[in-house]
């Protein structure tokens, strides 16, 4: 394996198939690529839909869930570890991982990925960070980001910390770099 990443995704059943869609893309050719994922590892939404695809492609798949979930993990993951809080879940899923992928998702998502870039700007996280920006979902987040950058409460330095790539070959082609 070349590496282990962290992807967040939607727990949402009420999202746009295309959001499943290139999700499913991205964790395959990942996949493909001898890169293993870490996820929230449920039967849920976006989630489940990695997951079923991971399983598919005989992709490596570590999920992390809360025992308060236990009822929603997915039963064919590769590797299991079980968690109290949330707060554990998401030091766990970047643990010992070259990125962290935000796929479209919900406030969750926008939590681990907003999280994870505080602490690569702090020096706490070492790996890459990518925004998984299909068909313009993150837009409104790169504007905000920039309005930072633009008001002086964040330096351009740290704006290019976070990549927004418009393909899933984008951010496997920069990972294999």
């Amino acid at each position: 394996m070349k590496g282990k990443m962290a992807v967040y995704c939607s727990a949402s059943f009420n999202i746009d198939p295309k959001y499943n869609k290139v999700a499913r893309d991205f964790v395959r050719a990942a996949s493909l690529r001898g890169y293993g994922v870490v996820s929230g590892g449920t039967i849920k939404g976006t989630m489940g839909e990695i997951s079923d695809e991971l399983h598919k492609c005989g992709g490596y798949h570590l999920g992390v869930i809360p025992r308060f979930m236990e009822q929603y993990v997915y039963p064919n993951l590769s590797e299991v570890i079980w968690t109290d809080t949330m707060a554990e879940r998401k030091a766990l899923l970047r643990k010992d991982t070259c990125a962290v992928v935000a796929l479209p998702g919900g406030i969750g998502t926008l939590d681990e990925v907003i999280e994870v870039f505080a602490l690569v700007h702090l020096k706490q996280y070492f790996g890459k960070i990518f925004l998984l920006n299909h068909e313009g979902f993150y837009e409104p987040l790169r504007q905000l980001l920039q309005h930072y950058v633009d008001t002086g409460m964040m330096t351009q330095e740290t704006m290019a910390k976070i990549t927004f790539a418009g393909t899933p070959d984008e951010i496997l082609n920069e990972l294999d770099k």
